[in-house]
């Protein structure tokens, strides 16, 4: 069963990181900020795959506590998680030299939510009844 969470959580974190990577670009050219400094894309990698990795772990510890509604717990708290974490970027101090600070959270608020959501599109490859 772990080595299903595993490779769940591998791939979870390999696509949220391509969808991090791909809205930093569309962003960057949509407001023409450079914010490479904070947010590179070895962050963005690194990040997304300790995340999911994260979630996975905590996935198999709720399944073994709670084997008939490990699913749904799971799921909630990964959610309330990722909704709790908007506050990293919002409350942020960026350095001196970045310009337009007020534009950062427009692009770190979005991909707070993208290890979820690439955790839930796999779920059925991989939590198959």
């Amino acid at each position: 069963m772990y080595k299903k969470i595993f490779f769940h959580s591998i791939g979870a974190g390999i696509l949220s990181a391509v969808a991090c990577i791909i809205y930093s670009n569309i962003y960057f050219f949509a407001t023409e900020t450079d914010f490479s400094k904070i947010l590179n894309t070895a962050t963005l990698i690194g990040v997304n795959l300790a995340a999911c990795l994260i979630a996975g772990t905590g996935f198999w510890v709720i399944k073994k506590i709670f084997t008939k509604n490990g699913d749904i717990i799971f799921n909630f708290t990964f959610t309330i998680l990722s909704f709790a974490s908007v506050m990293l970027p919002i409350a942020a101090s960026l350095p001196l030299d970045v310009e337009y600070p007020e534009l950062f959270p427009g692009l770190a608020v979005p991909m707070h939510f993208f290890p979820a959501l690439a955790w839930f599109t796999l779920s059925p490859l991989f939590n198959k009844v």
